[in-house]
Parts: structure tokens; C-alpha cells; sequence
């Protein structure tokens, strides 16, 4: 189970075992078993030099992969989330929520901010998984919110990068609220002539995956990322059938052509400054 989201049985990529069944070291790569240091995955983006595998990338580092040095302005930085239900299950969601800020140095499990991409502005949404399984409480739908605003207001496209196993479950049906909060934002930004794109990393998934994820103008995601209502271990129970090894991969939805294209990491940035540059032809 992903703290605070949904079950998408992830920890066979992003928390991989050794052979004895203890926890890997996160530097070694789960699909070739290269080692590297921190400062080797930082050079090549969190990509593995052997085999390609994507590690997870958090959401400054990824912001710094994209936006042009020392352009990102971020914004709603103080906005955290509160805890209307008081909620408890082994643990305190206050406490939770001061954990996750104390591991990842984040208010929340979205970035938001406007910067310059290629000498093009922007506006960027980029989720961090690591802050609580990347999971859409009423603070992370009201960022998203904001940032769409912004883009609308200046006329800028928003470009929102998202990984997340789906609604918080610790804020109950003010997190599933967000699904149609940040639809009808992204809707109110197309009124107003703007543009999004969306690149899902893995995971996206549930709420996220339902909401706003699913309609940028361009969908595109990385390599092997699971984008799923749920993950393929559930519906295989579900279902009790035998699912094809690529279920619910970025991979399997290209082919059925939900998402536009599969993009490597060190393609990402000139791929979007590309859909900048079309999407602003003539202003």
C-alpha cells in the first residue's frame, strides 16, 4: 500500500530487493544491478548509464534538469496541508506530514513556480513521489489550482510533470474533491487560450491518473512509468487472470494510444522547449 494513495505495487521498481529478500541500495539499479554514487546518478539525471532504467527523480532536481539556471520562481510555498478529520491510523497525519517534510525538505508533494525553458516561460507543476507516495491531498489540488491560474494569467503554457499513487487517503473525500477541482482548472485554462502539457513519471496513478493528468494537450511519459487507475497486482486479484508483463506501462499505453509518446529523460527538455516554441508561435 502507498502511504496515503493507492495500491500500485511499485516496490518491485522503486524499493527493489536483494537476492536474500533484504532492501537494496537505491543507488543500485533494480533491471542490469549496476552500482553507482550519488554523484554519477546526478550526472547522467537518474538514468542508468547501462541499461536506461529511470530511477526516481525528485522534484527540485527535476525542476533544475528543465528550467534554465536561476529562472524558477517558485510560488505557494507556505501553503501545507492541515488535517480536518484529525486523522489516525497507526500514526498521526500531522505527524506524517512533519516527517515528510523533514525527508524531503518540501511543504508538499507538488512543486509549483514559474520559469524560463529554453529562453521560453512557463509554468511548471512537478510532483515529488517521495513526499508521501506523491498522494493529491486539498493542498496539492489547490497548488495545481494556482499554478494553472498563473499560467492563464500570463498567457504562458503550463507544463506539469506528475508522479503519484493517487489520492490521500488521510483527508478522505476532501482529497477525492480535488479530482474535479483541478479538472475544472485545467478547463478554465483552455477558456482562457492557454495550454498544458503532461508528462507522467512513475508512478501516475488512481486520482491523479483520473484527474488532471489525463488532459494535457500533449501526454507523454518516461520509460516503463506505471500509469494505471490501480496497480496490475490488484486487478490480477481482481480478475484472477494472467496479465501481459507490460500492463499498465507507459509502454502498453502508448500502444493503445493513450499518451502521445514515450520520452527519455535526457530528451525531456528540448521536447518540451519544442512544444513551447509551437505553442506560442505568434503571440
Amino acid at each position: 500500500m502507498v502511504e496515503g494513495g493507492v495500491d500500485v505495487s511499485i516496490e518491485q521498481k522503486d524499493e527493489p530487493r536483494g537476492d536474500d529478500g533484504g532492501r537494496r541500495d537505491p543507488n543500485t539499479c533494480p533491471s542490469c544491478g549496476s552500482h553507482y554514487r550519488d554523484d554519477e546518478l546526478r550526472a547522467t539525471l537518474r538514468v542508468c548509464p547501462q541499461c536506461g532504467h529511470h530511477f526516481p527523480m525528485c522534484a527540485r532536481e527535476r525542476i533544475d534538469s528543465l528550467a534554465d539556471p536561476d529562472t524558477f520562481e517558485e510560488a505557494s510555498s507556505d501553503l501545507r496541508s492541515s488535517d480536518p478529520l484529525e486523522f489516525f491510523d497507526l500514526r498521526p497525519y500531522r505527524e506524517r506530514l512533519a516527517e515528510a517534510e523533514l525527508e524531503t525538505g518540501l511543504g508538499e508533494a507538488v512543486v509549483i513556480g514559474s520559469a524560463l525553458l529554453d529562453g521560453h516561460p512557463c509554468e511548471l507543476s512537478v510532483m515529488d513521489f517521495s513526499f508521501m507516495g506523491g498522494s493529491m491531498g486539498s493542498a496539492v489540488g489547490e497548488k495545481f489550482v494556482r499554478a494553472c491560474e498563473s499560467a492563464a494569467e500570463q498567457s504562458v503554457p503550463l507544463i506539469s510533470i506528475t508522479a503519484s499513487g493517487g489520492a490521500r487517503m488521510q483527508e478522505g473525500i476532501l482529497s477525492l474533491m480535488q479530482l474535479p477541482k483541478t479538472v475544472c482548472a485545467v478547463e478554465d485554462l483552455y477558456d482562457a487560450g492557454g495550454a498544458m502539457f503532461s508528462v507522467m513519471a512513475h508512478p501516475t496513478t488512481a486520482g491523479v491518473l483520473a484527474s488532471f493528468a489525463s488532459l494535457g494537450d500533449v501526454i507523454v511519459a518516461e520509460p516503463g512509468a506505471l500509469l494505471a487507475f490501480t496497480g496490475p497486482r490488484v486487478v490480477q486479484q481482481t480478475t484472477k487472470e494472467r496479465l501481459p508483463d507490460d500492463f499498465g506501462l507507459a509502454e502498453s499505453n502508448y500502444r493503445f494510444g493513450h499518451i502521445d509518446g514515450i520520452v527519455e529523460r535526457h530528451e525531456l527538455q528540448p521536447f518540451l522547449a519544442r512544444l513551447l516554441r509551437l505553442f506560442s508561435h505568434g503571440r
